[in-house]
């Protein structure tokens, strides 16, 4: 009977000797055993029962899924587990380090990426020739918005918008009368803004003139001036002139832009002010700092319609000499009594004045303001204009440490005085040997203050001045309609013929309006020169542009590369761009004169034999293969090629002085990206 109990109690309680109860009331009689001592002798000992050992151990766990807490930590502490999981531990660790430092080495490594205003070409437009809405004979900012397909089927990525303020259109509206306000013949406030949001919504980016120096007659500023109000008393240049016989003595010999003597008489104030360019436009006094903080508070309106940036026009105008000598004659022998043209002075004291510079610098502060937001940099670009002195223009760029303009404005291609291929020469080393070091270059071929490209060299070069604009290394800047090789109008009573309005098909008035007349007439060959037909020509003036634009967008070596001069002669010009760590090199030769053949092979010994063809002004020429010992080209034709070499132009002795960079840049083939130290 005592076995039979002993064997129906747990083992652990067997081993224990007693009856355990845990917490189930089973037999009342046992508990109340328990709490009588004397009791105690009368229960019965355990049973030794004979048990195998190897039956009472616990049995051997292993992890598994769902283990609680208590588990896992016994297993967690287990010499096995502990050393993998500190060796995944300190793995991810020794990754993130090493991920942390290949991405600092490449941040480090890499070059400066090209902003938005190196990125791609500008188009020029001068808004009241570009496309009228509301028929009136007028261009405006409707009309630039209804337009902007055009822009993007080009490969443009910035537009450049003249001035368009409240102007009383006196010099095409340089002479502002209010700068906060839009001129009507343009539209109103709210187009201005719908324009800014459609140009952003396409990806592009714009920028718009301001012409500091002057304002017009009519500005309330300048009412409130004459009229010695408050603080508006000096804000233009006001002088004594002397009296005699009835006359006005000007207080110097100073000579406006546009001749003759640059001091008007005001029969309200009674004194004479100056005006660097027509009497409607009288200037700035930049001496009285409340002048410049005006000008400030416009930047920062504009910055705050969202445009992307200025072009800063005139600025070499914006200070005098407050003594007031007269400027030194170019011809010491001539009577001073007959000085009426600008060209017969030295203007040493009417332009680049000291502290001009200083006042620029200050709108590039304002400017920087506005450029803190990723993507959002605004462009300062400034008419250097100094056509004789390359080295007072490059100031413009600023220093190493004080920012400037981005660049200043390169007409060095619209001012040479003869086409050849020595002279494109001379205008691209003029620039680019003089440019400081780490800047950028820019070019341009056509602007609104000078006869179309067309008219001006022939329109058998302008293809070939198109491809040579968008080759060289920086920006190019195309003035409206030069994609088409619109010409100036021929007629002697058109007083400005190379604004005349844009050619866009080949019905009434050339698509520009749909009203009975436009404020220029349409030049005549508008059946033949517009984009809807050029748009279907397969070796059309536009379709070049085009692929031109593409190409310079997708080739680094055009992109951002080296450019290397290897010839030039009255006919032709040749340079490569080439970019370090790529084997492709482009070469263009581009004829401004009569037909050439060239042996380049012996001018560059390390020449492949043959080069293809990427692209000709000649469409049908793509693709060919051309022996470099002899390559022909016809008047006005140009060829890219395009070889492979191990040995790039830049790196050969002969022609490192020949051999320009800007942003220089080097390519890994084997990571695919750039980097800076080559």
């Amino acid at each position: 009977m005592v076995e039979e109990e002993a064997k129906s109690l747990p083992m652990e309680l067997r081993e224990k000797g007693g009856v355990e109860n845990s917490g189930f009331v089973q037999n009342e009689a046992v508990d109340d055993r328990g709490t009588n001592p004397s009791t105690q002798e009368e229960m019965p000992k355990a049973c030794i029962v004979g048990v195998d050992a190897a039956a009472t151990e616990e049995p051997v766990l292993k992890p598994y899924a769902g283990m609680p807490k208590e588990v896992l930590l016994k297993f967690s502490s287990q010499a096995q587990y502990r050393v993998t999981r500190e060796i995944l531990f300190w793995l991810v660790i020794a990754t993130a380090i090493l991920l942390v430092c290949a991405a600092i080495a490449i941040i480090a490594l890499s070059p400066k990426c090209l902003d938005w205003w190196q990125a791609g070409p500008i188009y020029r437009i001068y808004p009241r020739s570009f496309k009228d809405s509301n028929m009136d004979g007028n261009g405006d900012l409707k009309g630039i918005q209804e337009k902007l397909d055009h822009i993007t089927y080009l490969n443009i990525k910035t537009i450049w918008i003249t001035s368009f303020c409240k102007s009383p259109l006196k010099d095409f509206g340089y002479g502002v009368e209010d700068f906060y306000d839009i001129d009507p013949m343009f539209g109103s406030m709210s187009d201005f803004e719908n324009l800014v949001a459609a140009i952003h919504d396409r990806g592009l980016k714009v920028i718009i003139d301001l012409i500091p120096n002057h304002t017009s007659d009519k500005h309330q500023w300048f009412q409130l001036s004459r009229n010695r109000t408050g603080k508006y008393t000096d804000y233009y240049i006001w002088q004594d002139c002397g009296q005699a016989a009835g006359s006005i003595t000007p207080p110097n010999n100073w000579v406006s832009v546009y001749g003759d003597s640059s001091w008007q008489f005001d029969d309200v104030r009674k004194q004479c002010y100056f005006h660097q360019f027509g009497k409607e436009q009288p200037d700035l006094n930049f001496h009285n700092l409340a002048v410049q903080q005006e000008i400030h508070d416009i930047i920062k309106f504009w910055l705050g319609k969202g445009i992307d940036g200025f072009s800063f026009s005139a600025v070499k105008y914006l200070l005098e000499a407050k003594h007031l000598r007269d400027e030194p004659l170019v011809n010491k022998s001539q009577n001073p009594e007959n000085i009426t043209a600008y060209s017969q002075l030295y203007h040493d004291y009417t332009t680049t004045q000291v502290g001009m510079h200083d006042i620029i610098r200050s709108f590039r502060h304002t400017m920087n303001q506005f450029s803190s937001e990723p993507g959002r940099y605004r462009f300062m670009g400034s008419d250097g204009d100094e056509k004789e002195d390359m080295e007072a223009t490059m100031m413009y760029y600023g220093t190493t440490f004080v920012q400037e303009a981005d660049f200043p404005f390169n007409f060095n291609l619209i001012n040479m005085k003869n086409l050849s291929g020595n002279s494109i020469f001379e205008a691209v080393n003029l620039w680019m040997k003089n440019m400081p070091a780490g800047k950028w270059p820019n070019w341009a071929v056509g602007s609104p203050n000078a006869a179309r490209l067309s008219s001006r060299i022939g329109k058998e070069y302008v293809n070939v001045m198109n491809m040579l604009l968008l080759t060289l290394p920086g920006t190019p800047v195309t003035y409206y309609g030069e994609e088409i090789g619109m010409e100036n109008i021929a007629s002697e009573s058109v007083t400005f013929p190379e604004k005349s309005p844009m050619q866009w098909d080949d019905k009434v008035n050339a698509g520009f309006t749909e009203g009975n007349s436009s404020w220029l007439p349409v030049n005549p060959d508008y059946q033949s020169v517009n984009v809807e037909i050029q748009m279907t020509w397969s070796n059309s003036t536009l379709n070049l542009y085009r692929e031109l634009t593409s190409l310079r967008n997708n080739e680094l070596p055009i992109h951002r590369g080296w450019m290397c001069y290897i010839w030039n002669d009255s006919n032709i010009f040749v340079y490569v761009r080439e970019l370090d760590g790529l084997d492709r090199v482009f070469l263009m030769v581009l004829n401004f004169g009569q037909e050439s053949t060239i042996d380049l092979k012996a001018v560059v010994p390390n020449l492949p034999p043959i080069a293809t063809i990427r692209l000709s002004t000649n469409f049908s020429n793509a693709g060919k293969a051309v022996s470099t010992d002899q390559i022909k080209t016809q008047m006005g034709e140009g060829l890219i090629l395009e070889y492979k070499t191990a040995k790039p132009v830049h790196t050969m002795k002969a022609f490192q002085t020949n051999c320009f960079v800007a942003e220089k840049a080097c390519y890994s083939s084997a990571f695919n990206l750039l980097y800076a130290t080559c």
